[in-house]
């Protein structure tokens, strides 16, 4: 089943955005690797940084009475043996792509899709980012920046006033620094309303930017997670909408009979 929303769907930016944003980082993968030429290969790695409150967001809201976290399982997987406990890391890590040209010899580009911890003030993810954005920058690396959240610190390179004056009002946008160019500015601008836009992501100078449609992976990334069999759209989402657009949302929702059933 596809989303109601005809771009990105609000009811995924709360506690869904981590399962969304992994799959997203796959699915882009995959598109690029389709799509660029010869000798250009898009890899996932992952940023990494220590979780100094050893904050957690968890995968699931409630467990099971079997297993509860730190806790052992009763029953015995058939063909497993228990052999323990597994030890819960201080770190945290966030999962981003490179495209490395050369037959993988040489870092080109980074791709990187906000996280939550990203955008959030005095998080350690944020600082970890940042200090990110400093490296490929100094390095001579283009940098792509995919922000699907309405919520939270502005984070991406662009300063947001100047991206305000450019854009006008937005929701979400992606941002892109070419290498050598610091000055100018590659951005799309987008309101909840509209659908994701197609964008060309830089390779190396004299190398044609490679397209990539972003709106076929978010309702990829909807369908094989199974996001309708949970999201419940007669609860508000995470962060809230403007009143303006939760009488958009619910006129849509409304249109197709979402507001009437699904989750409780």
């Amino acid at each position: 089943m596809p989303s109601p929303f005809p771009g990105m769907d609000p009811w995924l930016e709360g506690t869904l955005f981590g399962d969304l944003h992994s799959t997203l980082i796959t699915y882009l993968r995959e598109a690029l690797n389709r799509a660029m030429p010869p000798g250009y290969t898009a890899r996932g790695t992952y940023l990494v940084w220590m979780d100094e409150e050893r904050r957690r967001e968890p995968d699931v809201g409630a467990y099971g009475p079997d297993l509860a976290p730190g806790g052992t399982a009763v029953a015995t997987l058939q063909g497993l043996s228990a052999i323990g406990t597994r030890r819960v890391p201080d770190d945290r890590k966030q999962v981003y792509l490179e495209i490395l040209g050369d037959h993988g010899e040489r870092l080109v580009t980074a791709v990187e899709i906000l996280s939550r911890s990203n955008k959030r003030a005095g998080d350690a993810g944020r600082k970890a980012y940042q200090d990110k954005q400093e490296e490929f920058f100094s390095g001579g690396v283009n940098l792509v920046e995919i922000d699907l959240l309405r919520a939270g610190a502005h984070a991406t390179a662009v300063p947001l006033a100047r991206l305000r004056r450019r854009a006008g009002s937005f929701d979400y946008h992606v941002y892109v620094t070419v290498a050598g160019t610091p000055d100018r500015l590659h951005a799309a601008a987008f309101h909840l309303t509209d659908r994701l836009p197609a964008f060309g992501i830089p390779l190396d100078p004299g190398v044609a930017p490679v397209v990539v449609d972003l709106q076929p992976l978010l309702d990829r990334a909807y369908d094989t997670g199974r996001y309708a069999q949970v999201v419940n759209y007669r609860h508000d989402p995470d962060p809230p909408l403007t009143t303006e657009q939760k009488a958009w949302a619910d006129a849509l929702l409304a249109e197709k009979g979402l507001l009437t059933g699904g989750p409780s």
